[in-house]
């Protein structure tokens, strides 16, 4: 028997809720959807995170409105889970981070008073550092870095952490020398022909480049997604001019291809 659909006479969350409890009813609910658990769940939801900055990468207001519903829906599905183990809810999730907020501004919403925002990020850390030793997590500073985490995401805010009990580079200076001893390095197990030694000396070079982004204020993750739009449309741009010969890539050449690489970026720095 057809069930309708909860009422849309509820507000959007409170249906968007009652629509996941009836998906994962054990009795009338979607197979696929009761099937799942948090693990299975979680690469989705990362995936969603991902779809929701490339909507804003590429300025796509329309879609970013579908990929946050999208990712809402993750938030709903997980606390559905957890509220079907008694652990918590939708609502409590929600208090959750209603309290995290309040508490940790509370320039805004206490007496606390910043006099600059340096102070402000530095009021921020004691905050979260005070929540992680709350909740016990006084073994390491590194504890509680998620290690899901993208891997230069995850290595700047190792870097970050360390950085804040005085174990880091005074200047981007230093970082640039240390990079430059690991592509040495790399280029030596290069030269060897050590695969497996290259690998980690590539792991290295890329540390570092995550502490010179931290250095810099930049972030990593950003500013590989330019280069790797700005790649994509330059090489969409020779695959259009090579098209216009009557070739396709694997029919052209190196020097043939390098030359409307050439091309494209004069045309980019002349724009």
């Amino acid at each position: 028997m057809t069930r309708p659909a909860p009422s849309a006479e509820l507000r959007p969350i409170d249906r968007l809720i009652a629509i996941m409890a009836r998906l994962r009813d054990p009795k009338d609910g979607c197979p696929w959807d009761i099937e799942q658990t948090f693990a299975t769940i979680a690469p989705y939801t990362v995936e969603e995170a991902y779809e929701v900055a490339d909507a804003i990468e590429r300025g796509d207001l329309t879609d970013l409105k579908e990929e946050l519903g999208d990712l809402l829906l993750q938030v709903v599905f997980h606390s559905r889970m957890a509220e079907e183990q008694g652990a918590f809810d939708f609502d409590a999730v929600a208090q959750a981070i209603n309290d995290k907020m309040i508490r940790r501004h509370p320039h805004v919403f206490g007496a606390e008073a910043y006099g600059s925002l340096a102070e402000q990020k530095e009021g921020w850390e004691q905050l979260k550092a005070a929540e992680r030793q709350d909740k016990g997590r006084t073994e390491s500073l590194l504890d509680d870095v998620p290690v899901g985490l993208p891997a230069l995401t995850r290595a700047v805010k190792l870097s970050k952490r360390a950085a804040g009990v005085g174990f880091v580079w005074p200047s981007a200076k230093e970082v640039l020398d240390k990079l430059d001893e690991e592509v040495a390095e790399l280029k030596a197990e290069i030269a060897a022909g050590d695969v497996e030694k290259a690998r980690q000396e590539m792991g290295d070079v890329l540390f570092v480049v995550a502490n010179l982004a931290r250095t810099l204020d930049v972030d990593p993750e950003d500013a590989l997604r330019s280069t790797n739009a700005k790649f994509t449309r330059r090489f969409r741009y020779i695959e259009a001019r090579l098209a216009e010969r009557g070739k396709t890539p694997a029919q052209s050449d190196l020097a043939e291809m390098d030359a409307l690489w050439d091309e494209v970026r004069a045309k980019d720095k002349a724009g």
